[in-house]
């Protein structure tokens, strides 16, 4: 399974991201094999609007099968929806202890957005 993390680094030692739309980059860990790769998200850092839902379709072109990130606005919610990504919110400090509340069972999937669009 792939798992995507919000973060601004390159490593699972970076920092978890709090935003979705507008995060850096995502860590796409895949837990099969234990290895993941850095997928860029640099075009929703300078979008006037549509960040969400720009992040949303590269997620859904990595692969990814679900999603931990800090929050999850209401059109980026509703695109991974339909690709069949689930999403899970996290207070996690880094990405490796996000992936281990995911990996542990210790997240709830989200049933709907967490902030309001446009949210800082």
């Amino acid at each position: 399974m792939k798992v995507a993390l919000t973060t601004s680094g390159k490593t699972l030692n970076a920092p978890l991201e709090s935003r979705f739309g507008r995060a850096p980059r995502f860590v796409v860990y895949d837990t099969t094999n234990n290895t993941f790769e850095v997928v860029d998200n640099h075009q929703s850092l300078t979008a006037a609007q549509g960040a969400g839902i720009q992040a949303a379709q590269t997620l859904a072109r990595s692969g990814a099968e679900c999603l931990v990130t800090g929050h999850c606005g209401p059109k980026a919610f509703r695109v991974l929806s339909a690709a069949g990504i689930k999403i899970f919110t996290s207070d996690a400090p880094t990405v490796a202890e996000a992936l281990e509340r995911f990996r542990s069972g210790v997240l709830i999937q989200a049933q709907a957005a967490d902030v309001e669009g446009h949210w800082v």
